[in-house]
């Protein structure tokens, strides 16, 4: 069976264990970088990592863009958003779809 997790600083995914998934508590980048890659080995379908985080390790998270398994999602931190799920949503669609027809500023 499939497990999600969740890496980002340990007071952000606190809550997250509390409903049951694996929180993966990181203070720097090398650490986010090293969980990310051992989670991804495992048995893990989702790993959601705290904006900040994923803005630093974004090298990392694009070498499993184009697998299958894991998604990795940006989700925002206690500090709110950056706005990368947003955008990461914006270029998806954009490539499905050939044009940019959400978000526009026109």
């Amino acid at each position: 069976m499939y497990k999600i997790g969740v890496i980002g600083d340990k007071q952000s995914v606190l809550g997250f264990k509390a409903v049951g998934l694996d929180a993966f508590g990181c203070a720097t980048k090398e650490e986010a970088k090293l969980t990310l890659r051992e989670i991804a080995k495992a048995d893990y379908a989702i790993i959601y990592i705290m904006e900040h985080l994923y803005a630093e390790i974004k090298d990392t998270v694009n070498e499993y863009n184009e697998m299958r398994l894991p998604a990795i999602i940006p989700i925002p931190g206690m500090k709110g958003t950056l706005g990368i799920g947003v955008q990461n949503i914006k270029k998806a669609v954009e490539r499905a779809v050939g044009a940019d027809i959400l978000f526009n500023n026109d």
